[in-house]
């Protein structure tokens, strides 16, 4: 997911793909505790997500 993708959303969908995004990481931690993932790096990728997110989410904060 780009940055570019993320203004171009509502400040409603960005609060859902945040909520989506750490239902999904936290899915992701627990499949890798049980047996490790084929590829780890995904978890990297999720949080990297996550922090484009809220860092758009803040940027527009502040804003208003």
């Amino acid at each position: 997911m780009k940055a570019a993708e993320l203004k171009e959303l509502s400040d409603k969908d960005l609060q859902e793909r945040l909520d989506a995004s750490v239902k999904d990481l936290n899915r992701k931690k627990i499949e890798n505790s049980v047996s490790p993932l084929e590829n780890p790096s995904i978890l990297k990728i999720s949080r990297k997500d996550i922090a484009r997110i809220k860092t758009e989410m803040r940027a527009r904060e502040l804003k208003k």
